[in-house]
């Protein structure tokens, strides 16, 4: 699995450095078990233990084990938003959520990916909170459109882009995984993005 670096924000003091240490110390310790063992055989003790930490503890940062899998996901939405600020106010909303969306998924390594969403389709109760998690993506990505183009009567066509762009995420990572890779997310991305064109 690629480990993101672990900078601290500015004005972060130690007791929050340490807790932000240890929330990604338990991930990681469930991601490698969840992958290890299965996700349904991976218990929370296996996992306090995985972490040096003890039961107890694991529930300060985590309510269940669900949520160390949703993490993953939980800041898709606030990443998408800023890369959609950062692009060029002359772009129709459309094109600059493409543009981000591609820019957003190309570092991902594809394996950690497949992996990632193998263990989140092992789990029923995760899907369903997953579901709910692109619905507030949507809203996220409908509040960034929105202040990049705050022109009035606009509004309904953001939602629509924000709806239809959080849409085809969903429909690429499908396909990607049902594929097992064999294309990347970025060119599912693109191919979607491309037969709405077509279609609208």
């Amino acid at each position: 699995m690629t480990q993101t670096k672990d900078r601290s924000p500015p004005g972060e003091g130690l007791r929050e450095r340490k807790r932000r240490e240890t929330a990604r110390r338990i991930k990681e310790a469930g991601i490698r078990l969840f992958i290890e063992k299965g996700y349904d055989a991976t218990t929370l003790d296996d996992i306090a233990a995985a972490a040096d930490i003890s039961r107890r503890t694991f529930f300060y940062y985590y309510k269940s084990k669900d949520d160390i899998l949703l993490t993953m996901q939980a800041g898709t939405g606030d990443i998408l938003a800023a890369a959609v600020r950062d692009e060029p106010q002359d772009k129709r909303p459309l094109d600059a959520v493409r543009d981000a969306i591609v820019k957003v998924c190309a570092p991902i390594p594809a394996d950690e990916m497949i992996v990632l969403d193998r263990l989140m389709r092992s789990s029923d109760a995760v899907q369903a909170r997953k579901a709910v998690i692109y619905i507030q993506h949507e809203g996220t990505l409908f509040a960034a459109l929105r202040e990049k183009w705050p022109e009035p009567g606009q509004g309904a066509a953001l939602r629509l882009v924000a709806m239809l762009s959080i849409g085809i995420m969903r429909l690429s990572l499908d396909t990607f995984s049902r594929e097992g890779g064999k294309r990347s997310l970025v060119a599912l991305v693109r191919e979607a993005f491309d037969a709405l064109e077509a279609e609208v």
